[in-house]
C-alpha cells in the first residue's frame, strides 16, 4: 500500500475541525469580579488537561481498533451493496423506464399529435 500515515497531521481533511483544540480556556472562564483562588484555577487547568488527555488515550486504546474495524466493515458493506444491488437496480430501472418512455412517446404521437396539429392548423389561420 502506498498510503503513509501522517502522525503529526491526523485530520488533514478537517473532518473534526468543529471540535476545535478543546483547551481549558475554551471550556471554562471566570468573568471579572468572580474569580476563584489562583491555586484552584491553576489546579483545575492541570486536572482538566491531564484527565482530558488520559481519558482520550485510554478510550482510544480500549476501543479505537474495534470501532475502526466496525467502520471498516460498514463501509465495505456499503460498497458491496452498491456494487451488487443498487447499481444493478438502477440499470434495471433504466432499461424498463426506457421501454415505458418509448410506449409513452408512441401514445402521445398516435393520440395527441393529430389533435395538436389540427388545433395548430385552426389557430394558424387566426394569425393572418
Amino acid at each position: 500500500m502506498g498510503d503513509e500515515i501522517d502522525l503529526s497531521n491526523r485530520d488533514p481533511n478537517s473532518l473534526n475541525s468543529h471540535l476545535g483544540t478543546l483547551h481549558f480556556n475554551d471550556i471554562f472562564g471566570e468573568p471579572d469580579g468572580t474569580h476563584s483562588i489562583d491555586c484552584v484555577w491553576k489546579l483545575s487547568h492541570a486536572c482538566f488537561n491531564l484527565w482530558k488527555n488520559l481519558c482520550y488515550k485510554l478510550l482510544t486504546l480500549c476501543f479505537g481498533c474495534c470501532i475502526a474495524a466496525e467502520w471498516g466493515c460498514e463501509f465495505a458493506y456499503i460498497a458491496f451493496y452498491h456494487v451488487w444491488y443498487i447499481t444493478p437496480c438502477f440499470k434495471w430501472l433504466e432499461i424498463n423506464c426506457g421501454v415505458c418512455q418509448r410506449l409513452y412517446a408512441m401514445c402521445i404521437n398516435c393520440c395527441m399529435t393529430p389533435c395538436f396539429e389540427s388545433c395548430g392548423g385552426i389557430f394558424h389561420h387566426f394569425k393572418k
